[in-house]
């Protein structure tokens, strides 16, 4: 990639398909790396989850990078109290759930994973807008991902520092605010 060059002029975002190399993945969690290349075209088939993967341009088949979606719930007494107080008193509220988030160890130092974030936080809120969806949902692999997503703003749910959340309405401010300064 040329110094200076933006992801996504190197990397198109698409459904993950039969036609794409999953094979040669290598992220270096084997439990990510094990997931693309055997679980993940099972998932998508039986509609458990969503793989979304960042081809090279140069290389449309190559799997550089992936991200997977699927529903979930978030038990309301898990949420921050000053956030649930705000919401309906249903036992669960609807989330997005950003299951993985991986790329390979040939595409590191690129923006790869933050391409791969920004396009599935885009998702998940132009899908909320037609299935009610109150937050994306991570559970970060180790404390290296922890740091990844708080970097965006991602939140630890009280109790579990590993299971963090962006609410949607954060998110729609994010992108309307981003959106402002690429107008300026």
């Amino acid at each position: 990639m040329s110094p200076g060059a933006a992801p996504d002029d190197h990397y198109r975002i698409e459904a993950l398909a039969p036609r794409h190399d999953r094979h040669t993945f290598h992220c270096g969690v084997a439990a990510l790396d094990r997931y693309i290349r055997t679980q993940a075209n099972q998932d998508v088939t039986r509609s458990v989850a969503a793989t979304f993967v960042a081809v090279p341009r140069a290389a449309p088949v190559l799997v550089a990078g992936y991200y997977t979606l699927a529903a979930t719930a978030v038990e309301t007494g898990e949420l921050p109290p000053a956030l649930a107080r705000k919401l309906p008193r249903y036992p669960r509220l609807p989330a997005t759930l950003l299951g993985r988030l991986a790329v390979d160890a040939d595409h590191r130092g690129h923006g790869l994973g933050e391409l791969l974030l920004v396009n599935a936080l885009r998702r998940s809120l132009a899908t909320s807008h037609a299935i009610g969806s109150l937050a994306v949902i991570v559970d970060a692999i180790d404390d290296r991902a922890r740091t990844f997503y708080e970097h965006f703003e991602f939140r630890a749910l009280p109790d579990q520092p590993r299971r963090l959340f962006l609410p949607m309405a954060s998110l729609a401010k994010l992108f309307r605010a981003a959106a402002g300064r690429r107008r300026r």
